[in-house]
């Protein structure tokens, strides 16, 4: 495909604190900009000249005019102009890769999914390059791309370790990049998904902040000063170790009673299968459980209770403003959330400030998006570090 790299926008450091603040916070009047970046009214104008025209900012006119006391005139807001750039995110299953376009200001325009029939590293970039070449015949104005995969990634670069791909040491960006000359940027999902809430989402504006995922496994993110926090072990099991019940269930992948052997869809599947024969899908298994099916009630109480104690410990020790919960598996807030509840309370001082608690409905292009708003913090950021 041709080459897209000249539709980026090299920003200088004052530029890109301008770009950030009015894409996650704006529009913003001209004063409000000012101060929240301590800037001089003429070292704004100098900043956001260049950006307005480059067709990344604009001074819009919708709502009322935001006054600007200092002027004694009113001034129009400036915002991002959200489709002057437009940017693909893949999240890659063992058997299935996700896409998604989005604006600069991350919401989706564009699905797009196909099935993943090898793992071999180079044919993944080969269709990863193949879904690429097919949105941009219908958004031509691509930036970027974003890349989140379940397992250890380094440099934002090369996917470290991925058991469900079954990968070792794979220069994936670079691979993509070959393939398509658009900068691109590898993450792990969980991280990319924290990323995205921080930016845009249930994270915005938060100083201190936590999702906690459940699908395939258990996903853990901490954004404190309003930056998340990476960690050596990232998506690397921690939650197999995250012990919830010493004498809870034992599964194949988890030591007993961990946050995965009493949380993850496959544990869950596990239990009931182990306990009755039966090969039941975890939509099968919620269901049982709200209509009573002693099994089934009986797992997911126990998962809902460990829930509810995992969310009480992280509330206990990091003290966050809002637990983000997500993923594939949050479906079992729709039956359990009484347990989880309780747990929480059983597990919390008695005057303790409620836990703020947010289940956000989730599939597979929640994660590409993601993926996707990683490639735009790399636009305004000018660099691959988080």
């Amino acid at each position: 495909m041709t080459a897209l790299a000249a539709s980026w926008l090299p920003l200088s450091p004052g530029e890109r604190a301008v770009a950030i603040e009015v894409l996650v916070h704006g529009p913003l009047s001209r004063t409000e900009l000012a101060r929240r970046l301590g800037l001089s009214a003429g070292s704004l104008t100098r900043l956001t000249k260049p950006l307005i025209e480059s067709g990344l900012l604009v001074e819009t006119a919708e709502g009322a005019a935001l006054p600007e006391v200092r002027q004694g005139r009113p001034s129009q807001p400036l915002d991002i102009v959200a489709e002057s750039r437009a940017f693909v995110g893949f999240k890659i299953t063992d058997d299935m890769v996700y896409a998604v376009v989005t604006t600069l200001r991350s919401e989706i325009v564009a699905r797009h999914d196909r099935p993943l029939p090898t793992r071999e590293p180079e044919r993944v970039a080969d269709l990863l390059a193949e879904m690429t070449t097919e949105l941009a015949r219908a958004h031509p104005s691509l930036a970027g791309i974003g890349i989140g995969v379940g397992g250890l990634v380094r440099r934002r670069a090369v996917v470290g370790e991925s058991p469900f791909l079954e990968w070792r040491d794979v220069p994936l960006a670079a691979l993509v990049e070959e393939h398509t000359g658009l900068p691109v940027v590898v993450e792990n999902d969980v991280a990319a998904l924290v990323e995205a809430e921080t930016w845009f989402g249930a994270g915005r504006g938060l100083d201190r902040f936590v999702v906690l995922t459940i699908g395939a496994g258990i996903g853990y993110g901490l954004v404190l000063g309003g930056r998340r926090v990476p960690y050596a072990e990232e998506d690397r099991g921690f939650g197999r170790h995250w012990i919830v019940d010493p004498s809870g269930p034992l599964t194949p992948d988890g030591e007993r009673g961990s946050a995965v052997s009493l949380l993850s869809i496959p544990s869950i599947r596990y239990q009931v299968r182990a306990a009755t024969g039966r090969e039941v899908t975890y939509e099968e298994i919620l269901d049982g459980a709200a209509e009573g099916e002693p099994m089934c009630a009986r797992v997911v109480g126990e998962a809902g209770r460990a829930l509810g104690i995992l969310v009480a410990q992280i509330a206990n020790f990091v003290m966050p403003q809002k637990i983000l919960l997500a993923g594939e598996g949050v479906g079992l807030m729709a039956v359990a959330a009484e347990a989880v509840h309780e747990a929480v309370r059983a597990h919390r001082h008695p005057l303790a400030a409620p836990v703020p608690l947010e289940t956000k409905v989730s599939d597979f292009h929640d994660w590409a998006r993601g993926a996707a708003v990683l490639a735009i913090q790399v636009l305004v950021l000018g660099t691959t570090e988080p």
